[in-house]
């Protein structure tokens, strides 16, 4: 998995898999997923990433694996 804020477009992208994307679609506004060509989430884009998550420290990033 790949996490990755850019802070110039204030957009955050979180990649699954490095599948071929075959198609996007935006489910709500400024939220987009990513499929591969068998329907699997393969990425995630948000947006004005700082206004749509809550309590979002983006310039710290941290992954947590249970």
């Amino acid at each position: 998995m790949k996490v990755n804020f850019d802070q110039d477009t204030d957009a955050l992208y979180v990649r699954f898999s490095d599948s071929e994307i075959s198609e996007t679609v935006e489910v709500r506004p400024g939220v987009m997923l990513d499929y591969d060509a068998k329907g699997r989430i393969v990425g995630l884009e948000i947006l004005d990433a700082t206004k749509n998550l809550a309590d979002a420290n983006l310039k710290q990033l941290a992954l947590e694996v249970a």
